[in-house]
């Protein structure tokens, strides 16, 4: 008897934090996984607690490739079911140098809290193969940039090779210490994709704060999410609009992983996926693992 056909999942960020336990829990249910990043394999010790591959990893066809550069991709998207794109930035390049005390502090809040930035040029106007272009002057990888255009780009190429379902890592809300376009690019990638693409099936997963015990200093953050998030719930969540993300309850990056794929294998699962939804396709996938 003729084995099985494996399906393929595309993970664009794939050696990242969440792109690498997409990657994990996909390989877990038989998909046959490629990840896609400017580096290729993950350096381990940053997104796991060893520096050593994982016996899973091996499963995966880590590949290097500019999201940018869509030329550099299109042939790994080929015959795939599924594409994920988990490459948006949390911090731009000057938030980063006011942290490392490179930036002054008033000239590189001033432009990090910016209330607009360039991105590309328009990614559904591109002509054949033609690359994003960063359009700020320094060509910074602006939100605008990395959250909302390779996102649309992406979903393009997707659609292009007929895949049927696109997964878009977004987030459940922004946090007052985060510039605004931060949640709004993502909410315009969701918008953009939505619109132009609706032949696949989209899904949007929004989750909170991501922790996990291989990265000790989220867990403090945790443990103030969740009590953050029990007030906020205590008050039928009207303090959302000042906390944002702080006010919800934070998830396990682990259990996000186990969502995407759960999410992917479910056919009736399309459009936004929040905190709640996502809490409720891990433990699927947990329950399912258990038989």
């Amino acid at each position: 008897m003729a084995g099985l056909v494996k399906k393929k999942l595309v993970v664009c960020g794939g050696n990242g934090f969440l792109g690498s336990r997409i990657c994990k829990a996909a390989t877990s249910r038989g998909w046959d996984v490629t990840s896609i990043s400017r580096s290729g394999e993950p350096q381990w010790a940053s997104v796991s607690s060893s520096p050593n591959a994982p016996l899973w990893s091996k499963s995966v066809s880590w590949q290097s490739a500019d999201i940018l550069k869509p030329s550099t991709y299109q042939s790994l998207l080929q015959g795939a079911d599924a594409v994920v794109h988990s490459m948006g930035i949390l911090l731009e390049a000057d938030y980063k140098g006011v942290i490392s005390g490179k930036e002054p502090i008033v000239k590189g809040l001033q432009r990090a809290f910016s209330s607009t930035k360039f991105g590309t040029q328009n990614p559904l106007e591109r002509k054949g193969n033609e690359d994003l272009t960063p359009k700020e002057s320094d060509g910074q990888l602006t939100y605008e940039v990395m959250n909302r255009d390779s996102a649309i780009t992406l979903a393009q190429e997707a659609a292009a090779q007929d895949v049927s379902s696109f997964v878009y890592i977004s987030a459940t809300a922004g946090t007052p210490i985060l510039p605004a376009r931060y949640i709004t690019t993502k909410r315009d990638a969701e918008s953009a994709i939505a619109t132009n693409f609706p032949r696949m099936r989209n899904i949007f997963i929004r989750p909170s704060f991501l922790y996990d015990s291989s990265r000790s200093f989220t867990l403090p953050i945790a443990a103030g999410g969740f009590v953050a998030s029990m007030i906020n719930s205590a008050t039928g969540n009207r303090l959302t609009w000042l906390m944002g993300a702080g006010g919800v309850k934070p998830v396990k990056a682990d259990a996000v992983g186990e969502a995407v794929v759960e999410a992917l294998d479910d056919e009736n699962v399309k459009g936004v996926v929040d905190v709640p939804d996502i809490e409720a396709l891990a433990t699927k996938a947990w329950r399912r693992g258990m038989l």
